[in-house]
């Protein structure tokens, strides 16, 4: 059902191709096997290593942060997940801003990209799983060009909890909260049929009312994953992992959030506490806190912005054009 590839023989850029463009417009998820060097992967994992071993201290982005401490802190580091470490560590800005990550990006969703989110799951032995859920339901764009990576650092299967997904469910719409006072992509008068999501993201599918529309897909998928393998799943695509049952295993992942730079994201801050990746915009960004190089785009003659746009080339790739 999906695309999966061997990362191309070069130095510099990883040149998507227009396979694996289709593939993922078609089943709204795309494996890169191997994208990120066993170098860069071992860093990622040190730096996990550091943070569950105290070396590091990133506390305080743990949600359980307020109601476990003193001599359950290794336990709690265990079984959570850190939010946003990217704004308070260099090697989770860096992770963030991988050039290579950054390259797909460009075009599935660029060539103008802002880095919106980071994340880092440790899910040991016995923790982790998260019901049905559609990232966007969480993260709203307009427009809508959310796009969700998850970056392995061990092996991910059906084990250890992997993320298994509903293969061209990313052709739903988003179904909205119960409670309507804030952004929403479109409700019912908008869209027949369309019904509040409830309990999502809950294990017990006979709560988490998406559960049904996964259904509507077939079987769900198991995404097994290297080391180092990278996956870009669209932000309406219905998925979901369980719990770690292995004894002896982590399933630590580093995932983050990105959108079109054109968007506007009325979201933790809006656009201005967004780092602009790629590209440029004519709306308010971020720079990098710690200094992790990015490629920006030089603002066009005259002060004009015809913006650029990601095409498919006659040798089978993706390239950027001038607009």
């Amino acid at each position: 059902m999906h695309m999966e590839t061997e990362i191309t023989k070069q130095t510099g850029r990883y040149a998507t191709t227009i396979d694996e463009y289709v593939s993922y417009r078609r089943d709204g998820f795309l494996v890169v096997k191997q994208l990120l060097s066993e170098e860069h992967t071992q860093r990622l994992r040190q730096w996990t290593d550091d943070i569950y071993e105290g070396r590091i201290n990133l506390d305080h982005l743990s949600r359980a942060h307020a109601w476990m401490t003193g001599e359950q802190k290794q336990e709690r580091l265990a079984s959570a997940r850190l939010h946003m470490p990217h704004r308070e560590n260099a090697t989770a800005e860096w992770g963030l801003l991988h050039p290579h990550v950054l390259d797909v990006l460009e075009a599935l969703i660029g060539p103008d990209v802002l880095a919106l989110q980071s994340m880092m799951f440790f899910n040991p032995p016995g923790k982790g799983g998260q019901g049905w859920h559609q990232d966007s339901f969480y993260i709203q764009t307009q427009p809508d060009s959310l796009i969700g990576v998850w970056i392995a650092l061990d092996r991910a299967d059906e084990r250890n909890g992997c993320l298994w997904v509903a293969p061209g469910s990313h052709h739903e719409p988003i179904y909205p909260p119960e409670n309507r006072n804030h952004f929403v992509h479109a409700d019912d008068q908008h869209i027949e049929g369309l019904f509040a999501a409830t309990h999502p993201s809950h294990m017990d599918d006979s709560v988490n009312n998406l559960s049904k529309v996964a259904a509507k897909y077939g079987d769900a998928v198991p995404v097994v994953l290297e080391p180092g393998d990278v996956l870009f799943f669209h932000s309406h695509l219905l998925h979901r992992s369980y719990r770690n049952e292995t004894t002896d295993r982590f399933r630590r992942a580093y995932v983050t959030h990105y959108c079109n730079a054109r968007s506007w994201v009325p979201w933790s801050g809006s656009n201005e506490n967004h780092i602009l990746a790629r590209g440029r915009t004519h709306l308010p960004y971020a720079s990098p806190l710690f200094g992790t190089p990015v490629q920006l785009s030089r603002t066009a003659e005259g002060g004009s912005d015809n913006g650029t746009m990601a095409v498919a080339m006659p040798d089978g790739g993706m390239g950027i054009m001038e607009m």
